[in-house]
C-alpha cells in the first residue's frame, strides 16, 4: 500500500481544493468525461494559488517553523508563557500541541494545492494552452510539493506521501476510493524518493532564475533544494551537494557584499532596503501596504513601532538565548549580531529585564521579505560536503569568504587541522550566519550533535526554562498531532510520544 501511495496516478473526478469548484470551472466532453478546469485561465487561478498560499502561510511555514528550529534548539527561548510555545523550549512536546496540529494541516494543505495543479493540468481542453506552459506550471507545483514534503519528513519522519486527489465516492467504487481518504504513512526513504523525483523532474521545465524576481519557483530553487536534500542522511551524496551548489552559483547567484543589505530598511525608514538581492534564491515579498504580519510576533514593526508592541503588546515569540548571544560576543561577530538581534524596552520581563530585552531582528518590518533560501546557506553546505570528502582547504576557503563579509578573520589553524575540527567550525559558522532563518535544529540533527548540544545547554544557559525530559534519538522527530491520529486510524505515533 505504501508504494502504491507514492505511485498512484492522479484522479481527476474530485472536488477542487481552492475557491473554484467544478460547478463554475468544469466542463463535460462530448463523450461524457468530466474535465475539472475548462481552459487556461481556470488553471491559471490554481497555479497562482500556489504563490498566494506561499505568501500567506506565514503562521505555520515561518512562525511555527522558527519556533521549532530556533526555540527548540539552543538559539532561542519560547518567548511567551503560552501552553503551545513553552513545550518547544523545555522539551515537553506531546501530540496534543495545538501548533503542531495546524502545522500538519498546513503542510498537507500545501501539498494538496500542488497536487491540484499537477493532477489536472494535462487534461485542460484548451488548444491555446501550450504544452511548454503546462510543463512549466507543473514543474513549479512539483517544487512547491517537494518543499512541503522536505519539511514534513524532517519534522515527522514517516507521513502519507500523497501525490493524487481522492476520487468521488459512489456505491460502485467505495471499496477502491474510500481508503484514499485514510492513507497510511510512507517511510522516510519513500518520502525522500518522491522529493528527489519531483525536483529532478522540475529541473527540466521550471523557469530560469530571474535576478529581478526571486519570488518564483525556479530551476535555481530546485537546485538549492537538491543540495539540501542530498546533504541529509537518507540520500546523502556529497558529490551531488557540491554539484548543485555549483549550479546555483552558475545561475547567477552571488553573495551580497554587505550582510545588512539582506535585512535592512531604506534610509528613510519607509520600506525594506532591497528585494531580490543577488544572494536571494527564494523570498516571499511584501510591501508597506500589503504587510507581513509575522514581525508583530517576533518584535517591533519599524513601520509602526507602537502597533502590537507598546499598544496591546504581548511577549513575543522566539526570544534570542543567552547562549547564542554569548557565541556572537565571543566571536566578536558584531556585523551579524547587529542584523540578527536588537534590544528594546518592553512591557514584560519573562527572560530579561524589560529595560534591555533582545528580539529577533531579521524580519523587522511588515515590508521586509521572508528569505526562504539564500546562497550563504548553500555555500556552507558545499563546505560541509568538501570537509566530509577530505578537502579541508576548499571548505575553509568558503567559510573564510563568508567570515570576511562579516569583518572576521580567517579560521585559525586549529579549526582546519582535521575533518572533525573543520566540521565543528562550519557548524558554528552556520549558527552565526543563519541565526533565526530556520536552520539550527536541522543542522544539529544532520551533524549528529542534537543530543549532545541540547542536553548540555540547560546547564550553561541560565535563562532557559527547566528541562522536562532529556533529548534522545526519538527527539529528532516531533509527535504526530493527536487530532490527526484520531481522524486517520492508519497512522502510527512516532516513538517516544
Amino acid at each position: 500500500m505504501a508504494s502504491l501511495l507514492v505511485n498512484m496516478s492522479c484522479s481527476l473526478n474530485t472536488e477542487p481544493l481552492s475557491v473554484y469548484s467544478e460547478l463554475t470551472e468544469g466542463t463535460t466532453t462530448s463523450s461524457g468525461d468530466h474535465i475539472k478546469y475548462k481552459d487556461r485561465n481556470a488553471m491559471l487561478t490554481q497555479r497562482d494559488a500556489i504563490y498566494q498560499q506561499m505568501n500567506s502561510d506565514q503562521e505555520y511555514w515561518y512562525l511555527d517553523y522558527l519556533l521549532l528550529t530556533e526555540a527548540h534548539s539552543d538559539n532561542a527561548y519560547g518567548g511567551t508563557t503560552g501552553a503551545e510555545v513553552i513545550p518547544f523550549e523545555n522539551n515537553s512536546l506531546n501530540s496534543g500541541n495545538f501548533d503542531l496540529n495546524r502545522d500538519w494541516n498546513g503542510y498537507m494543505g500545501g501539498i494538496a494545492t500542488a497536487n491540484n495543479v499537477i493532477c489536472n493540468i494535462d487534461s485542460v481542453p484548451d488548444p491555446s494552452f501550450s504544452q511548454s506552459e503546462r510543463e512549466q506550471w507543473k514543474a513549479e507545483a512539483k517544487i512547491y510539493r517537494a518543499m512541503k514534503m522536505f519539511d514534513m519528513v524532517r519534522i515527522w519522519g514517516n507521513f502519507p506521501v500523497i501525490t493524487y486527489q481522492g476520487g468521488d465516492i459512489t456505491a460502485e467504487n467505495i471499496k477502491e476510493v474510500y481508503p484514499q481518504y485514510f492513507p497510511p504513512q510512507n517511510t522516510v526513504e519513500e518520502a525522500y524518493a518522491q522529493i528527489e523525483k519531483d525536483l529532478l523532474e522540475a529541473l527540466q521545465y521550471a523557469p530560469d532564475n530571474n535576478n529581478s524576481d526571486k519570488t518564483r519557483l525556479s530551476k535555481t530553487v530546485a537546485r538549492a533544494l537538491l543540495a539540501k536534500v542530498y546533504a541529509e542522511a537518507t540520500l546523502r551524496d556529497y558529490d551531488k551537494v557540491i554539484k548543485y551548489c555549483d549550479e546555483v552559483v552558475a545561475d547567477g547567484i552571488s553573495l551580497v557584499s554587505d550582510y545588512a543589505d539582506l535585512f535592512a530598511m531604506n534610509a528613510a525608514g519607509t520600506d525594506a532596503k532591497y528585494r531580490n538581492t543577488s544572494e536571494s534564491i527564494l523570498e516571499m515579498q511584501y510591501s508597506p501596504s500589503s504587510g507581513n504580519w509575522v514581525t508583530w510576533m517576533f518584535g517591533k514593526d519599524l513601520l509602526d513601532p507602537k502597533y502590537y508592541f507598546e499598544v496591546n503588546g504581548w511577549p513575543k515569540w522566539v526570544t534570542p538565548s543567552r547562549d547564542l548571544i554569548n557565541v556572537f560576543q565571543t566571536e566578536n561577530d558584531n556585523v551579524r549580531f547587529a542584523q540578527s538581534i536588537v534590544y528594546y524596552v518592553c512591557g514584560w520581563s519573562n527572560y530579561y529585564p524589560s529595560y534591555e530585552y533582545p528580539f529577533v531582528y531579521k524580519t523587522r518590518s511588515k515590508a521586509n521579505s521572508i528569505i526562504k533560501l539564500r546562497l550563504a546557506d548553500i555555500l556552507l553546505l558545499k563546505a560541509e560536503a568538501l570537509a566530509n570528502k577530505g578537502d579541508l582547504s576548499g571548505a575553509a576557503a568558503i567559510v573564510n569568504a563568508i567570515r570576511s563579509r562579516a569583518k572576521l578573520g580567517a579560521l585559525d589553524n586549529s579549526s582546519t587541522a582535521s575533518k572533525d575540527k573543520m566540521l565543528e567550525a562550519i557548524l558554528k559558522e552556520r549558527r552565526l550566519e543563519l541565526a533565526f532563518e530556520g536552520q539550527r535544529w536541522f543542522d544539529l540533527i544532520r551533524y549528529g550533535k542534537m543530543q549532545e548540544v541540547m542536553n548540555a545547554v540547560y546547564g550553561k544557559d541560565s535563562g532557559r526554562l527547566p528541562q522536562k525530559k532529556p533529548f534522545t534519538k526519538d527527539s529528532e522527530l516531533l509527535p504526530i498531532p493527536r487530532m490527526v491520529l484520531d481522524d486517520n486510524g492508519n497512522l502510527k505515533q512516532n516513538p517516544g510520544y
